[in-house]
Formats: C-alpha cells, sequence, structure tokens
C-alpha cells in the first residue's frame, strides 16, 4: 500500500509541475506580452513567436516527457498496461 502511495505521489508531483509549465506558457506569457516584445526570437517578437508556434512546442515537449516518465515511473513501481 505505501508503495502505490509513493507512485501517486510522484506521479502528482510530476503533473503539477507539467501543469504550472503548461500555465506559463500559455497565460503569462500572453498576459505579458507587451512587455516581452522588447526580446526578439528568430527576428520576431518574442510574445508574437510565443503565440504562434513556442507554446505549441511546449504543448508536444511536456506531452512526450510525461508519457516518458510516466512509463518509467510504471515500471519503477510495477504498474504497467495489463499487469495489475
Amino acid at each position: 500500500m505505501e508503495k502505490h502511495k509513493q507512485y501517486w505521489r510522484k506521479n502528482l508531483r510530476m503533473t503539477g509541475a507539467l501543469l504550472a509549465i503548461w500555465f506559463i506558457a500559455t497565460f503569462v506569457v500572453g498576459w505579458f506580452a507587451r512587455d516581452l516584445q522588447f526580446f526578439s526570437l528568430l527576428g520576431f517578437p518574442f510574445s508574437f513567436y510565443m503565440a504562434a508556434q513556442g507554446a505549441l512546442v511546449i504543448y508536444v515537449v511536456l506531452v512526450g516527457y510525461y508519457a516518458y516518465r510516466m512509463d518509467k515511473l510504471d515500471r519503477e513501481y510495477g504498474m504497467q498496461e495489463g499487469e495489475q
């Protein structure tokens, strides 16, 4: 039972961290868009780049990392699909 609690504790901690990154990429960058125009990335204002492509790249990376890390966590705690 303790092993199951550790598994969920790690899962929730990781999910919370990834949601914080998602929140920053989605709302914080948009909220400070005017302030972020002074930075440029590939010749475009940073806020424009984040709205056009940056946030989408971050979302794909977050999903990929979550899938990779959860697979590793499942194996570590013996929680793979079909083995419960």
